[in-house]
C-alpha cells in the first residue's frame, strides 16, 4: 500500500501532546514496517531532524499562510498527485474533501462539548475550526481512531456514530521516561535550572481544562496549612498571572513558593519528573493524560482526577482527586507528602502502570487498522 499520514505540526519544536503521539508512532512503524510506503504531509519548521526519511517513509512539506489554508487547499493537492490508497489525519481534523479513503485520529471533541472563549485567540480559532470541522469529516472517514474507551463513548454519543466505525488505540510512554537516572546527572540539572531538592510538578498553561486556577487555590490551602510545605514548579505559565491571582487571593507573600524555570526542552522532562517529590495533574477534561504515564515511568507519585479518561490511564496507581474541589487537592497533597511510605507505594505501583503502555504494541495495533484500509 501507499499511505498518506497527516503531520502538519509534527517539525515545530515545541510539541504538544498530538504530534508527540504521532511522532513515536511514525519512529515505531519505520521499525516495523519496510513493505508499504509512507508519504509524510508536514508543514515545514526547525525540528526537521526528528523525523527521518527512510527507504519507503518520504516528507513532503507544504507551505501555506494558516492552518485551514494548509489543511483544506494544500494537503488535498498535494495528496492527489501521490496516489495514495488512503490518507491518515492525526490530530483531529482533516479535509473535509480529501478525495480519498481517510482515516481520521480524534484524540477528543472537548470543542464540541462546550466554547466558553476563555482560551488564548488561537486556542479559540482552534476550537470554533474544529467545531465546523469534525462532525463533517467523520462522517466522511472510513474509520476513526481516538485514544481511550472513554472518549470513544463520548465520540459515538455525541456524533452518533456506528460504534463499528470507531476504535481505541491507547496512547503510550517513551522509554527514556525511566527513573534509571544517576545522581550526578540529576544534581545538573536542578543546578540549571534552579530546582530545590523538594518540590511539586505542574505542568499548567492557559487552557481552561488544565485547571490553574484550582490549582494555585489548592496549593495555597497546603501551603498554609502545613509548617514544612515544599514549593511548587509550574512549567509554560506566566509568573505574572500568578502573582495576579494570589493577589486577589489575599495571598502575594506566597508567590515565593512557585517556582517558573521557563520552558523545559522535551529531552530534558525525563529529569524534570525525576527531581519531582509529586506530580499534580488534576485536569478537568482529558482524551487520554500521556503526562501521567511520564511521570508514573520517572517514579514520581501521581495525583490526578477522578473524570473523563484519567481513572482509565492510572488504574489504581494514583491518588484520585475531584479536580473541581481544590480543598480537596489540597487535602491529597498533604496525605501523599506527609507520608513517605504512601509515596513510596504510588511509585512503586506507578512504574508497572507505565510498563503496561508501549509505542511498539500502538503501532502494531495500528498497521493492524492499515491493513483493513
Amino acid at each position: 500500500m501507499r499511505i498518506g499520514i497527516e503531520v502538519q505540526r509534527i517539525f515545530r519544536p515545541k510539541k504538544h501532546g498530538m504530534e508527540v503521539v504521532a511522532l513515536e508512532l511514525i519512529r515505531q512503524l519505520q521499525q516495523l514496517d519496510i513493505s508499504n510506503e509512507y508519504v509524510l504531509f508536514a508543514k515545514d519548521d526547525v525540528d526537521r531532524q526528528c523525523v527521518r526519511e527512510t527507504d519507503n517513509f518520504k516528507i513532503q512539506t507544504l507551505s501555506s499562510y494558516t492552518y485551514a489554508d494548509w489543511e483544506q487547499m494544500k494537503l488535498p493537492a498535494a495528496v492527489k498527485k501521490q496516489k495514495l490508497d488512503f490518507l491518515h489525519c492525526t490530530c483531529n481534523t482533516a479535509p473535509v474533501l480529501p478525495g480519498l479513503s481517510l482515516l481520521l485520529t480524534l484524540h477528543d471533541i472537548i470543542y464540541l462539548e462546550k466554547v466558553d472563549f476563555k482560551g488564548t485567540a488561537y486556542q479559540n480559532f482552534g476550537n470554533l475550526y474544529r467545531r465546523f470541522v469534525v462532525p463533517r469529516v467523520v462522517k466522511k472517514s472510513k474509520l476513526v481512531l481516538t485514544v481511550s474507551h472513554f472518549e470513544r463513548n463520548t465520540i459515538l454519543e455525541r456524533l452518533q456514530l456506528p460504534p463499528e466505525k470507531v476504535e481505541v488505540v491507547y496512547n503510550a510512554v517513551n522509554p527514556r521516561f525511566n527513573n534509571q537516572v544517576t545522581a550526578e546527572a540529576l544534581a545538573g540539572f536542578r543546578q540549571r535550572f534552579q530546582l530545590p531538592e523538594k518540590f511539586i510538578l505542574f505542568l499548567g498553561n492557559t487552557a481552561p481544562k488544565k485547571n490553574t486556577p484550582n490549582v494555585i487555590r489548592a496549593f495555597a490551602e497546603y501551603s498554609m496549612n502545613t509548617s514544612n510545605a515544599i514549593p511548587i514548579v509550574l512549567l509554560d505559565y506566566d509568573k505574572m498571572l500568578v502573582e495576579k491571582f494570589l493577589t486577589e487571593l489575599g495571598h502575594p507573600e506566597l508567590l515565593q513558593r512557585f517556582i517558573f524555570p521557563g520552558y523545559v526542552p522535551p529531552d530534558q522532562m525525563p529529569f524534570m519528573y525525576n527531581a519531582a517529590t509529586l506530580f499534580l495533574y488534576p485536569s478537568l477534561r482529558e482524551s487520554f493524560g500521556l503526562p501521567i504515564l511520564e511521570a508514573m515511568g520517572c517514579g514520581t507519585p501521581v495525583i490526578t482526577s477522578n473524570t473523563s479518561s484519567m481513572p482509565e490511564v492510572a488504574g489504581d496507581a494514583a491518588l484520585l482527586v475531584d479536580p473541581f474541589q481544590y480543598k480537596e487537592i489540597a487535602a491529597a497533597m498533604t496525605t501523599m507528602l506527609s507520608n513517605d511510605a504512601l509515596l513510596a507505594s504510588y511509585k512503586e505501583k506507578g512504574l508497572q502502570r507505565a510498563r503496561m503502555f508501549t509505542w511498539e504494541a500502538s503501532a502494531r495495533q495500528l498497521l493492524s487498522v492499515y491493513g483493513r484500509m
